[in-house]
């Protein structure tokens, strides 16, 4: 995953992407990608993590979308800058289970 670009002044910092997954890897991809997966893990040793949600579209069930949430991006921007090894290796690791996968956005709260 390429780093979203951001602002980092800004408090209340979401971004999400959306993967379309391979149909022979979606429970690999569940693992990984779930509020107890991989990914998950390695957002928890780093301060500012709020939570991640995995979604799945009931009209195509490979697609899939993530939210994860920080306190700011300057959380966001301190964890990547941290743990950048592991959240290359990681995504490396997990390459192999999307067909694609797209930055849909990042989003700031509202009155935060």
């Amino acid at each position: 995953m390429t780093e979203p670009k951001h602002d980092t002044a800004t408090t209340g910092y979401t971004y999400l992407w959306e993967f379309l997954v391979d149909a022979a890897r979606v429970v690999e991809f569940e693992r990984h990608y779930g509020p107890e997966g991989t990914w998950v893990a390695l957002f928890r040793r780093a301060r500012g993590y709020l939570g991640t949600w995995l979604l799945r579209d009931p009209a195509d069930p490979l697609r899939f979308v993530t939210l994860d949430r920080w306190e700011s991006a300057d959380a966001y921007t301190a964890f990547r800058a941290n743990y950048a090894g592991e959240y290359a290796e990681l995504d490396q690791r997990c390459e192999h289970l999307t067909r694609r996968e797209t930055l849909l956005g990042e989003f700031h709260e509202v009155g935060a």
